[in-house]
């Protein structure tokens, strides 16, 4: 087996935590790339992505206005899909910056995590 990097590792720590104490409620998973910050819904039980935003297509898609705007949007999103409560996974990004205004305006959407 490779050896893992720290990022990694904190992944795979955080996850496993995550879906420890879910509960079988679905999964708010953040993906944030240096120049785009993408977020989904996803069912670990069906194995299927309920509701999904991105800043792919917008301009000036690395700040912390965008993240917060792609949290607003998957709030809307996860709304017309049915979805109130979600467990947060940061993966293996620290909760700071624009994984937390994402998480913030999420919150502010009226998802519950």
């Amino acid at each position: 087996m490779a050896k893992l990097n720290l990022f990694e590792r904190r992944r795979r720590r955080v996850r496993t935590a995550l879906k420890a104490r879910a509960g079988g409620r679905p999964r708010l998973s953040v993906h944030r790339s240096g120049r785009h910050i993408y977020a989904q819904i996803i069912d670990d039980v069906a194995g299927r992505t309920v509701a999904a935003a991105s800043t792919l297509g917008t301009k000036g898609g690395s700040n912390v206005e965008a993240a917060a705007k792609v949290g607003s949007a998957l709030a809307e999103a996860a709304k017309k899909a049915g979805v109130t409560t979600v467990v947060f996974d940061r993966g293996g990004f620290l909760f700071h910056g624009r994984v937390k205004a994402l998480a913030d305006a999420a919150r502010e959407g009226g998802l519950e995590f």
